[in-house]
């Protein structure tokens, strides 16, 4: 939808699926710039698998500020003004968090640690609030950064949407 972030539910998981059936609360999900951009760029490639993974059951979607940042830049200088300003007032429908005083540390230290990526800040600012949030969950498109970045923890990111959709 060129308007912003679709709300309606088109696909399920059968993992969602169950945790709904089980009472079991929503996997905490950070998103990134990709698929944002893709869910309001109709002509994308990745606009259908962005738009059924935003809209999945049984996630929480939080979405960095910084992300937001980028994804209006690039809605603003690619689609224009108009649908970047719809993009922002769906952004009332969201967990949208800023980075807290102390993370802004950790961002530099990943930028620094990848620098041959190299990873920029907003990317490693998906990754603080991931770790900060304690989930693995991270919507992107970006597999190149994210399958080879790890969290606190050491441990992969499971990166959605899956490549086998």
């Amino acid at each position: 939808m060129a308007s912003g972030i679709p709300r309606e539910r088109r696909t399920r998981s059968s993992l969602a699926n169950w945790e709904a059936r089980k009472g079991l609360p929503p996997r905490v999900a950070v998103v990134d710039t990709g698929p944002l951009y893709a869910a309001v760029d109709q002509d994308d490639q990745d606009h259908g698998r962005s738009v059924a993974v935003l809209q999945q059951p049984g996630l929480r979607l939080v979405i960095p500020a910084l992300v937001i940042a980028e994804a209006c830049y690039l809605i603003g200088t690619r689609l224009g003004a108009a649908i970047e300003a719809r993009f922002v007032a769906t952004m009332t429908g969201f967990e949208v968090r800023a980075p807290e005083p102390q993370d802004w540390q950790r961002i530099g230290a990943l930028v620094e640690r990848y620098k041959d990526f190299p990873l920029g800040g907003v990317d490693a600012s998906v990754v603080v609030l991931a770790d900060r949030l304690r989930t693995r969950v991270i919507i992107t498109l970006d597999r190149r950064h994210f399958g080879a970045v790890r969290g606190m923890g050491g441990h992969p990111f499971q990166l959605l949407p899956t490549l086998i959709e």
